[in-house]
């Protein structure tokens, strides 16, 4: 089904949409993207997802084109244009045509893309039965390097770490930081569950703030539990009662298994199934 993509304020259908070679978005991954959700035609916590396109924009050097309200209108506008009901969109920030050449100051006209289309979760089983998921060798960004927070089109980390746990035949993979300490996973954050307690790794473990490990944070706390955000390590994890994995497009996903070890009972655990219920009744309010 052809879909109408947003370039800069004007609308193409899927086939004909373009950017140039020379867009430094393509020479280089120089550009910031946001994934969000929408339910039942509304998108979910459109503010928070468009502050923080801006904020990785601004962390790189990146003047967006439009103000933050605009942008807004024009997502929720795409929404409607391609009757989006249960949907992702993606908005992307690239620098803009420049030289054969890393200079910034040397692109112009950066271009604001907004696709709209039909979401793929994980297959059902996954949330039924639960993931397994294997710690791989290749190390998240350095926070120094590259900040996790930046939300780029340079996702060879992820990929590479993706590629891994692919080749170990598992659709997710877990990183850790320089310091062997828990990051997230290629494409989700994740969380422990231990003694009635939730535990995820802080911000400065160098990742990505994630939207969704908001909310799920927001509805822990707002049924009594405790949500700890600590330093983990990979003992951590094989020693807790539950885990599972958020994400835009992941929701809330429980984890079975981690590198060969059942967690818990090696079933989706009641916790992780009663959140992963709630965020869902949130996210349709």
């Amino acid at each position: 089904m052809s879909r109408q993509v947003w370039i800069n304020g004007k609308l193409y259908s899927s086939e004909d949409a373009r950017v140039s070679v020379f867009d430094h978005g393509l020479l280089y991954g120089d550009g910031v993207f946001e994934g969000l959700r929408s339910y039942g035609g509304k998108v979910f916590r459109l503010h928070e997802h468009v502050v923080r396109l801006f904020e990785s924009a601004k962390a790189i050097w990146l003047e967006i084109p439009l103000t933050q309200q605009a942008l807004c209108d024009a997502i929720d506008q795409m929404v409607k244009t391609n009757e989006i009901e249960d949907g992702y969109i993606r908005v992307i920030v690239t620098r803009g045509v420049g030289t054969l050449g890393l200079d910034p100051r040397k692109c112009n006209d950066p271009q604001v893309i907004i696709i709209a289309d039909a979401i793929a979760l994980y297959p059902s089983e996954y949330y039924e039965n639960g993931l397994e998921i294997i710690t791989v060798s290749v190390n998240r960004n350095h926070p120094t390097a590259l900040s996790p927070r930046i939300k780029s089109l340079n996702y060879l980390n992820n990929i590479l770490a993706k590629i891994e746990g692919i080749q170990s035949g598992c659709i997710e993979a877990l990183m850790l930081n320089h310091k062997g300490e828990i990051a997230e996973c290629t494409g989700d954050n994740i969380f422990l569950v231990k003694q009635g307690e939730l535990r995820t790794p802080p911000l400065d473990a160098g990742i990505l703030a994630g939207i969704t490990r908001e909310a799920v944070s927001e509805i822990a706390e707002g049924i009594g539990m405790d949500v700890r955000r600590v330093a983990l390590t990979k003992h951590d994890v094989y020693t807790a009662d539950e885990v599972f994995l958020t994400g835009t497009a992941a929701e809330v996903v429980p984890v079975v298994k981690v590198d060969s070890r059942s967690i818990g009972d090696g079933k989706p655990g009641p916790i992780t199934c009663d959140l992963k219920e709630r965020f869902q009744a949130l996210a349709r309010l």
